[in-house]
């Protein structure tokens, strides 16, 4: 992604930040916070003196994320969240595209049920096989969770997103020190441009942190979402396993299901959705993710030399292989490249990630040895986990997998 000054910009300078982002933090009235937003906002896009690190720095030092830019009435996006043209212009084509009625819900969705049949888990693992193969992802039904329960996660999430700045700010942190943090933009001091989103991040294995760590407001069904997904995740390892020919607890031989670590996003309504994105373009750590999202829409996938959206299914759960999966696959598997778009909707979207990755990160990772051949030799060197989860993190999200780094 390159960087730009672009042209449409609502140029926002130094000293009209500065004052609009301390203010926040010294909380003033409601009233006066809204002036001053609508001050910054005034174009400027002329001024010479836009630095984007010091705005980057000012709107994290503020803790008040994207919601609480929306909460104070602006009706533009700050200059630090607009996409380079490349970008917008790749985003317009996919919002004024409609794919035909048979492309257009792509990404398979599959019952899990009956699995206790051996015929029934043969097809089953069949399918998820082919959907790792085709695009990496799939939506799973009847997986054994409630719906009370995910229903549940994802309003305490939207609530917790919708707590007053003040409560949120004692979670507002990059560090996961405690386990814990709330955040704007996980890359947010590596990309080019923010997006559109805030986050509360979570380690949940192989222990939880302690429960006064966890905001009380999703306490409770963060502990029982962490459980089902747990479990909901062994039962896919195995059949990513099955699908590739190979002992179905491998992975979890491999200590895969332990080291657990949730994302759980919250994009609010974008008052300008064709200037930024929900989050860039990106692939996933780790082997595996199970994704909880609403109704409101807005994941894509890549697809050929287009996009795809993800449809919500009502009671689905969207799962899709990581870059390690990928690794030790020897290609079999595809960790796929996928994006959110900013949300223009009024009703903002929830989607809560939870990423699965090894215990032990300075053991060797590479292909597994019973997927490579003299016809089909080892794509990729081995490893540490440590070393790819280092170079993820201080890289942006910019749609280039990490796999590329590790290949022969």
């Amino acid at each position: 992604m390159l960087s730009t000054q672009f042209p449409l910009c609502t140029g926002n300078t130094h000293s009209h930040h500065k004052e609009y982002y301390s203010c926040h933090s010294k909380r003033v009235s409601q009233k006066r916070n809204k002036k001053i937003i609508m001050a910054a906002m005034i174009n400027d896009t002329a001024s010479q003196e836009y630095d984007r690190s010091k705005e980057v720095k000012q709107f994290d030092d503020s803790k008040i994320g994207v919601k609480g830019l929306i909460d104070s009435g602006i009706t533009s996006i700050p200059r630090i969240f607009i996409h380079p043209p490349e970008t917008l212009s790749d985003l317009k084509s996919k919002r004024s595209t409609r794919l035909p009625d048979s492309e257009s819900n792509l990404i398979p969705t599959i019952d899990i049920s009956g699995l206790e049949d051996s015929n029934r888990r043969s097809a089953v693992v069949d399918k998820v096989g082919h959907a790792c193969r085709e695009f990496g992802f799939f939506q799973v039904v009847n997986h054994g969770v409630p719906l009370e329960v995910l229903d549940r996660t994802i309003g305490s999430i939207k609530g917790f997103h919708e707590l007053p700045t003040e409560e949120k700010m004692r979670w507002y942190r990059r560090e996961m020190g405690s386990g814990v943090s709330f955040l704007s933009n996980v890359d947010l001091f590596h990309s080019k441009a923010a997006s559109w989103r805030d986050t509360l991040q979570m380690t949940l294995g192989p222990n939880l942190p302690e429960l006064e760590e966890i905001p009380e407001i999703c306490r409770n069904e963060l502990v029982d979402w962490n459980q089902c997904a747990k479990q909901l995740g062994e039962l896919l390892m195995e059949l990513l396993c099955e699908g590739l020919g190979l002992n179905a607890g491998k992975l979890k031989d491999l200590t895969f299901l332990d080291a657990r670590t949730m994302a759980a996003h919250y994009y609010p309504y974008c008052p300008q959705p064709d200037l930024t994105v929900g989050i860039m373009s990106h692939t996933d750590p780790g082997v595996l993710t199970v994704l909880l999202q609403d109704q409101i829409g807005g994941l894509q996938v890549k697809h050929g030399e287009g996009w795809v959206d993800v449809k919500p299914v009502p009671g689905a759960i969207v799962i899709n292989v990581g870059d390690i999966m990928q690794i030790l696959s020897n290609d079999e598997y595809k960790s796929n490249e996928h994006r959110v778009l900013a949300n223009g909707c009024q009703e903002p979207r929830v989607s809560i990630a939870i990423f699965f990755s090894p215990l032990k990160r300075d053991s060797l990772f590479g292909p597994f040895p019973e997927l490579i051949s003299p016809e089909k030799p080892a794509a990729y060197r081995e490893f540490t986990y440590t070393d790819y989860i280092k170079r993820f993190f201080t890289k942006e999200l910019d749609g280039k997998s990490l796999t590329n780094y590790y290949k022969l």
